[in-house]
């Protein structure tokens, strides 16, 4: 008897690094890892914090509070496109749910109470649930294909940011947006603690409860979840409203950072970089499986990109160049080709048997439900046993 014992403690060693290897989240941490390496060549001073005030200040700090927004937004298209959906309305839902909130604490009789506010954001964050509320209906009830329902709202939501503020950079001052703009808890900046929050619920909810496997059934083939009676068009309709809501919690953070609500300009181009963090994690346009680790880590490949830009003092022309050739050079790296180049070749079988088979491992034991078939005599094209004419058929 073979004993297999021997050979089975490595295998599950072997077995997780064929998967990171195959994984695209490592390819998309390693392209970090030489951003940031390069950041500390350029400027040793880049990993440095520091404490003023009790809150934590520095490089990395800024990176993931200016990625707050985007990540925000892209951990809600990461479920969109898990079930083989887009939405490109997720700038003008933020710049609409901006527009709301400053308008109202603009208009209000006392712009400073917390009752203001209150009402602000809670309009702000109505309009992104009943915008999403929109694109879901087009898409899962009418049945318009994502890119084009998505589209539509992209293209007039600008339009109503715009009547929504009259044309005017709208401005306010109160203390409740001045902290979610500026504030901190526990050292932390506000934005951080948000974005932190909600990728904690969306990952405890997807991943340790049945709604992740749903959603990406219904990514992988719609009609054959529905056939096992999984609610395809209620998922698809949920994640567009969850989209929705997070960019108007973005565009809260956006307007409120600079104190004032610009529907021109607030989120401009911002659902491009949020397809990008998404699809640089390995997650694939064709929907299925997602990878919510992935999208963080591409959404701080892209600031951390655009902050190596502006401390090198380049002009802010160049930091879309420098994006796209980042993102050329993981999109590479995670080809299944260039993976398939850079990984190692397997060691030789080794003599006398084949690739993981002891060379002194005997004779094959007959296969007790499938009995062998006896070779034919030399020379006579029949086994023995047999007539003649019972040939065996080659």
């Amino acid at each position: 008897m073979t004993d297999r014992s021997a050979a089975a403690p490595g295998r599950p060693v072997d077995g997780l690094l064929a998967r990171a290897r195959r994984s695209p989240v490592l390819w998309a941490v390693a392209a970090l890892a030489v951003l940031l390496l390069f950041n500390l060549v350029a400027n040793p001073g880049f990993f440095s914090l520091r404490i003023q005030d009790g809150h934590l200040f520095g490089n990395l700090v800024n990176i993931v509070k200016n990625v707050a927004p985007v990540l925000l937004i892209a951990v809600g298209m990461t479920l969109v496109i898990a079930t083989r959906g887009i939405d490109l309305s997720v700038g003008a839902v933020l710049a609409i749910s901006g527009s709301v909130a400053f308008t109202v604490v603009e208009g209000a009789a006392d712009p400073t109470s917390g009752g203001t506010a209150a009402l602000a954001i809670g309009l702000a964050v109505a309009a992104g649930l009943v915008l999403g509320a929109w694109n879901g209906f087009l898409v899962s009830v009418v049945g318009i294909q994502p890119i084009i329902a998505t589209l539509v709202l992209m293209t007039a939501g600008r339009g109503i940011a715009m009547l929504v503020t009259d044309g005017n950079i709208v401005t306010a001052e109160n203390p409740v947006f001045d902290w979610l703009g500026g504030g901190f808890v526990l050292g932390l900046p506000v934005q951080v603690v948000i974005t932190a929050l909600v990728l904690l619920a969306v990952g405890l909810f997807t991943r340790r409860t049945a709604l992740g496997v749903l959603i990406e059934a219904v990514g992988v083939n719609p009609a054959a979840a529905r056939l096992a009676g999984v609610r395809a068009r209620s998922i698809t309709f949920t994640v567009y409203v969850f989209v929705a809501l997070v960019a108007a919690v973005a565009g809260l953070m956006v307007t409120a950072n600079v104190s004032a609500a610009d529907a021109n300009r607030a989120g401009l181009f911002i659902e491009l970089d949020a397809i990008l963090a998404v699809v640089i994690g390995g997650t694939s346009l064709a929907g299925g499986r997602y990878s919510l680790t992935g999208t963080v880590v591409g959404a701080l490949i892209l600031q951390t990109l655009t902050t190596t830009v502006l401390t090198m003092g380049l002009p802010d022309e160049y930091i879309r160049l420098f994006k796209a050739v980042v993102i050329i050079m993981v999109f590479l790296l995670q080809a299944p080709w260039v993976r398939a180049a850079l990984r190692r070749r397997r060691p030789a079988a080794p003599a006398g048997g084949a690739a993981g088979t002891p060379a002194d491992a005997g004779p094959v034991p007959p296969d007790p439900v499938r009995p062998s078939v006896p070779e034919p005599a030399a020379g006579t094209g029949t086994v023995p046993g047999r007539p003649a004419e019972q040939g065996v058929l080659r």
